[in-house]
């Protein structure tokens, strides 16, 4: 007689969404934090989460790398000091290069075209609006760009409603790079109507990897059961991509750090799952979680692809010497 296997697993269909996952920003990011320990070392210290994802900052913790949330936090070191992907006030460089400090910038280039936008219109006259969330270090970094009182932050239809610039003909705006395609959309179309003068930037902020990876959600979202969206309760893009899948109809749209993070009384009986990454959450964690998945059912997994990238951002200019000095 042969072994009493139990019962077969329930099937359940699998759809990646695709692009997901690393963007070449965060790429560059790690890779400078990576580049920089193995050129000099450890320590080199990163002021805040080089990208929001808990299980890239202990992998970087245990080569060495440090992690302060203000320069202050370091000693007076020769060791490198990296500021993260998404951007820092001009405050800080200053302050870096007040103490001497070695520093390396690994913001990413797309942010740093928002910085320089704020900063021409700045210097051509006119009051800025910043649509982006409050407290979100990319929104501290680009406000603090320029002096106090030049740039207005929006976060909502409301916020857009209520805000009263200076001079209605001298104004421009710019965008966290991180939002949603549609409430974004949604604000910028109000302010357009109450300002018809407002200036917005040549080429959209929104950086195109957060526009791929929602424009592959709205499409798998409302062809599936529920959606995991792999990245951090304090990643920015991921937030947007949960917002975007339940708006596309997926009745199920939930943001999971990690396999053990899985809420099983949610996911228990389905037959198919959505699946993408925040553009700061690691490969290795989804397939660690679609693992998660392959124990309890019959898994079949297949991609949607909604486009492709090939970007790529060099690293900070003096790792890039010391690579090619190699």
């Amino acid at each position: 007689m042969s072994a009493d296997k139990g019962p077969a697993k329930p099937r359940l269909k699998v759809v990646l969404c695709s692009p997901r996952g690393f963007c070449a920003g965060v790429v560059r990011a790690i890779d400078s934090v990576e580049r920089a320990l193995a050129l000099y070392g450890p320590p080199v210290y990163v002021r805040h989460e080089i990208v929001h994802n808990r299980y890239v900052v202990d992998g970087l913790k245990a080569k060495g790398a440090v992690f302060v949330e203000e320069l202050d936090e370091i000693p007076d070191t020769t060791a490198p000091v990296i500021f993260s992907a998404h951007g820092v006030a001009k405050s800080v460089p200053e302050e870096a290069q007040r103490r001497n400090f070695f520093a390396l910038d690994a913001t990413c280039p797309l942010v740093t075209k928002v910085h320089r936008e704020a900063e021409i219109h700045y210097r051509r006259g006119r009051e800025i609006v910043l649509i982006g969330h409050a407290g979100h270090p990319e929104v501290v970094g680009t406000m603090g760009q320029l002096p106090e009182g030049a740039v207005s932050l929006v976060e909502t239809l409301e916020d857009a409603r209520a805000f009263t610039p200076r001079d209605a003909d001298r104004l421009a705006y710019v965008t966290q790079t991180t939002l949603s395609l549609d409430d974004t959309a949604s604000i910028v179309e109000l302010l357009k109507q109450r300002f018809p003068a407002i200036v917005g930037p040549h080429k959209e902020d929104i950086c195109y990897a957060t526009t791929n990876r929602q424009e592959a959600v709205k499409a798998v979202a409302p062809q599936v059961d529920a959606m995991i969206i792999v990245g951090a309760p304090n990643s920015s893009n991921s937030q947007r991509l949960r917002e975007v899948a339940e708006r596309a109809g997926c009745r199920h749209a939930v943001l999971v750090q990690r396999a053990a993070d899985i809420d099983w009384t949610i996911f228990g009986t389905l037959s198919s799952l959505g699946i993408t990454a925040g553009a700061s959450a690691p490969e290795v964690l989804v397939e660690e979680i679609i693992d998660a998945f392959a124990q309890r059912y019959a898994v079949e997994v297949e991609t949607k692809s909604a486009a492709y990238e090939g970007v790529f951002f060099p690293l900070p200019r003096p790792l890039r010497q010391n690579e090619a000095a190699e």
